[in-house]
């Protein structure tokens, strides 16, 4: 896995550079899995969106420093693994199958979430303007976040509706970014940041179990 990441931070540098002269875009990795139908059905990982995805994940841990490259090769190999997990999620059968309404508004906190996470609308926008990355791209990303979570709720473990007696308690003996504000006063952004922990946790175990079968090919 260094050696994936290594060849593709080199080839996310070269090609960022030639998509920003040209506006053109195109895969990086190639990958497969029987979830989503094999060899003969693989999917791809575009240069762009994983740049984006990687600067996603470093601000996620804070505003670099001057000087600091945008991302880090274990960014790259958060951004990638996270990839791969949803889409894969994406593609497998949720029953009963959510509505138009249930995706619309797993979306929207999808995008509450991740404005959080990165701090702020505006380093959001510097992110996708720095990767050459339009508003209609983003909500892709999204819908597969929202569908991902989604089947994780109905299919694995309900984990989107946190009580509000579930919330008091973690507001009252944990650390987070809302401790010592009142509690109705972040009861919305802790139920998205308690979400989103979840997600991470369970978006992370199960690639776990994916990675033994996962077959990965990067393009040059």
């Amino acid at each position: 896995m260094r050696r994936f990441v290594a060849i593709v931070l080199s080839l996310i540098g070269v090609t960022t550079v030639a998509s920003a002269q040209t506006e053109i875009d195109r895969a990086i990795a190639r990958f497969y899995v029987r979830e989503t139908g094999g060899v003969d059905a693989p999917r791809f990982v575009y240069v762009r969106e994983l740049a984006l995805e990687a600067r996603l994940e470093a601000l996620s841990e804070g505003e670099p420093r001057p000087g600091d490259p945008p991302y880090r090769p274990r960014h790259v190999r958060a951004a990638f693994d996270r990839h791969v997990t949803e889409t894969v999620l994406e593609s497998l059968g949720i029953d009963p199958q959510p509505s138009a309404a249930d995706v619309s508004r797993r979306v929207d906190e999808a995008r509450l979430a991740l404005i959080e996470r990165v701090h702020g609308v505006f380093p959001l926008r510097e992110a996708l303007q720095a990767e050459g990355v339009a508003e209609t791209e983003l909500l892709r990303l999204l819908r597969r976040q929202a569908m991902a979570s989604l089947y994780l709720d109905r299919m694995v473990a309900p984990m989107l509706l946190p009580t509000e007696s579930e919330l008091e308690a973690v507001h009252r003996t944990q650390r987070t970014p809302f401790s010592g504000r009142p509690f109705d006063e972040v009861e919305p952004a802790l139920r998205r940041w308690v979400v989103e922990g979840r997600l991470s946790t369970a978006l992370s175990a199960y690639y776990d179990g994916l990675r033994t079968r996962l077959v990965v090919t990067t393009l040059k």
